[in-house]
């Protein structure tokens, strides 16, 4: 069997750490051709040491010299640098598929060259659709590539889709753990710290998506992307708190009959699952034990308490360029967070005035979306 090659944006992050545990696993079928980042250099040299892709690229061009030298002795390894050098990478011939876990904006553009490549896109960056949805959809379907979700809960839904067919979806039950600030009160969230917001109940993920977890904002933008994953539309979405984090998804059919795919939490297996469908690969890892797991609790999520899901619906519905306005918006306010320079609840105050604030484009293009995310993010520093 020829091993497939695969390109990972972001191979330092969370998803793409474990994305390289899962290739490691599985010699015999995967092997990585290009690794990816945009700061953390030294885990790049590291991780390139390990596995020998024949190419890495550091975003940051201020770090190209130093990971040039660090590999020096490995000839066979290219070193490249900056924002075109993504776009061009994963572009290379020999490349069967590009999982894309970087975070934020950032990843759209590599992403719609990886696609006109005609790459399969195992797809960790949610911003990617919740930015420009419709525009994927369309190349896409244009280039006939292949897009499987990696996010826990989008991989849960597809799951439960396979062998459905045409089969009518009454709805999309869309689960979250609700995040530490699930049982706060109104005065107790007021005085939350970033620290407070990193510390998140049942998954291990970087520092921006636990900030959005926190918000729920995170949620928000999984409502988009499933709307743009699975065509349908968002008021047939809902959103499930599920604080033990077993039940990842479900869907509802028109029968009433409901599908839902449980695990224990491990971003592996949907990554795995992402790269081997329709196949099943072994995974070493925890089992879960349904003794062990006393209750499944699910609720309604509070829209007044976590104002950022609310906003998120209200983007996708209003449509054209406003998701894109969102997410420039919570990029800004989630490092400002992170950096101390707003509160938690500032956070939504200012991603709402944003939204108001900037040019609203029904029908954007590429080049829209571009622009839309410099005036967000500008109107969101400003608001600051």
């Amino acid at each position: 069997m020829k091993k497939q090659q695969i390109c990972i944006l972001g191979s330092t992050g969370s998803i793409g750490t474990q994305a390289l545990d899962v290739i490691n696993q599985h010699p015999d079928r995967y092997e990585v051709y290009c690794l990816t980042a945009n700061n953390r250099w030294q885990q790049l040299v590291m991780q390139a040491r390990i596995f020998q892709p024949a190419a890495v690229v550091i975003a940051n061009e201020d770090h190209y010299d130093n990971v040039r030298e660090a590999l020096d002795d490995l000839p066979d390894i290219k070193v490249y640098a900056g924002a075109e050098a993504l776009n061009q990478i994963v572009e290379a011939e020999p490349i069967d598929m590009v999982l894309t876990a970087m975070v934020g904006f950032a990843g759209l553009d590599p992403t719609i060259h990886a696609i006109k490549a005609r790459k399969k896109i195992c797809l960790a960056n949610k911003e990617t659709l919740v930015v420009a949805g419709e525009l994927i959809c369309q190349l896409a379907q244009e280039y006939h590539v292949p897009i499987l979700p990696v996010d826990s809960e989008h991989s849960a839904i597809f799951q439960s889709l396979v062998g459905e067919g045409d089969n009518e979806i009454e709805k999309i039950l869309l689960t979250c753990s609700g995040g530490p600030f699930r049982l706060f009160d109104d005065e107790r969230i007021k005085t939350v710290t970033a620290a407070d917001a990193l510390r998140h109940p049942t998954w291990d993920m970087g520092a921006k998506i636990t900030i959005d977890s926190a918000t729920l904002m995170n949620k928000g933008f999984e409502v988009i992307e499933a709307k743009w994953l699975f065509g349908v539309p968002v008021d047939k979405i809902q959103v499930l708190v599920h604080p033990q984090s077993i039940v990842h998804s479900a869907v509802q059919f028109c029968d009433g009959s409901v599908k839902a795919q449980l695990g224990v939490p491990d971003m592996r297996l949907p990554i795995q699952y992402a790269f081997s469908f329709p196949e099943r690969l072994s995974l070493n890892g925890d089992r879960l034990d349904l003794f062990a797991s006393h209750s499944l609790e699910f609720f309604e999520p509070d829209l007044q308490k976590f104002r950022c899901l609310a906003l998120a619906f209200e983007a996708i519905r209003q449509g054209g360029n406003m998701p894109c306005v969102l997410n420039a918006a919570n990029e800004v306010v989630n490092e400002a967070f992170r950096k101390d320079r707003c509160s938690y609840l500032q956070m939504a105050e200012i991603v709402d005035k944003t939204m108001q604030q900037a040019t609203f484009d029904k029908n954007p293009s590429l080049d829209t979306y571009f622009q839309t995310d410099a005036e967000a993010r500008r109107i969101a520093e400003s608001l600051l």
